[in-house]
């Protein structure tokens, strides 16, 4: 029997991640937020039931399709959105723009604009935190696309090899970019790879939050025992395009229109009430997530500019001349 208060939670967890999506899409149409925006709608269901598993200490890396995962770990949706607009007050100071949020203080390492480099970033970090000898349990999230890229086996090998407490999650929308996966991707896909290189893969419905939570909770519990690393392929879609300036004109509308009958939103929201939850209290969430990220974008357009003199910090000068 599913637990109907856990899922409630991860159905608003789910809709403010999708009320900020859509206002973030909305603002970079509308040349209120500039550089690009990778929105995760239709892919809510992982970040979520993979988050509800990890502890405020454990860590995630990300990717430029980074907002949900920031969001279920922890991070104010307020400063991600001051951040989009790139004002004071955001989560990089209002420098790095939507793919590169980052929140220490909740164990999220960073957004990634290069496909697969968050995966050698959590490896890094989960050898550091075994040589502490700590318990941590490192998340990294990413794409199919990412499979096709060296840094991929690297830290997969790497990870292997030392028996890191890593959790890979793939989240595999079908497409890398504009480019359908499978037609530039050889052999049997992720988790076939996963396993060649030694670490157990398993497959889940990424639109199932709760079959998501369920398996990546027994992975993470395996992880935080000495288990060594595990692979999670999460069979999601991405139901917006690319970024959102892109209208998705590669993909046949009718595809579309049938992967939204698996909205995991949706889905979790029938399941809810087939647990015997009433409609007012899932419209009340709804209700919630909508307004808290209104006033998320009315307090980032009021907000000041960072001062000009902020430039200069936060640069690296590791390394440079005497």
């Amino acid at each position: 029997m599913r637990d109907s208060k856990r899922l409630a939670a991860q159905y608003l967890t789910m809709r403010r991640i999708r009320a900020f999506e859509d206002r973030a899409e909305t603002m970079a149409r509308d040349g209120k937020v500039t550089g690009a925006v990778h929105a995760s709608v239709g892919q809510e269901g992982i970040a979520v039931g993979v988050c509800a598993n990890l502890l405020p200490s454990d860590k995630i890396t990300t990717t430029h399709r980074g907002h949900g995962h920031c969001i279920a770990k922890g991070t104010s949706p307020r400063a991600m959105m001051l951040e989009l607009f790139g004002k004071a007050g955001g989560t990089s100071g209002g420098k790095g723009g939507s793919m590169h949020i980052a929140d220490f203080s909740v164990g999220m390492l960073g957004a990634n604009g290069v496909v697969a480099d968050g995966l050698p970033i959590a490896v890094g970090a989960a050898q550091g935190e075994k040589l502490l000898g700590r318990d941590t349990v490192v998340c990294c999230f990413f794409g199919d696309g990412a499979t096709n890229r060296g840094p991929f086996m690297e830290a997969l090998n790497w990870a292997a090899v030392y028996r890191l407490p890593v959790l890979f999650v793939c989240e595999n929308n079908s497409y890398a970019s504009t480019t359908r996966t499978e037609t530039v991707t050889a052999g049997p896909g992720p988790s076939a790879r996963a396993e060649s290189l030694g670490v157990p893969a398993f497959s889940v419905d990424g639109n199932d939050v709760a079959a998501v939570d369920e398996l990546a909770g027994r992975l993470v519990r395996e992880i935080r025992a000495g288990a060594g690393p595990k692979f999670i392929e999460a069979r999601t879609y991405r139901l917006h395009g690319h970024t959102a300036a892109d209208a998705g004109a590669y993909r046949d509308a009718r595809e579309v229109e049938e992967r939204w009958t698996s909205d995991p939103i949706a889905r979790c929201a029938a399941e809810l009430r087939r647990l015997g939850v009433p409609d007012s209290d899932i419209t009340a969430m709804d209700e919630a997530a909508e307004r808290e990220m209104a006033d998320a974008v009315a307090i980032a357009l009021a907000a000041p500019w960072p001062d000009p003199r902020t430039a200069f910090t936060d640069v690296q000068d590791v390394g440079a001349p005497v």
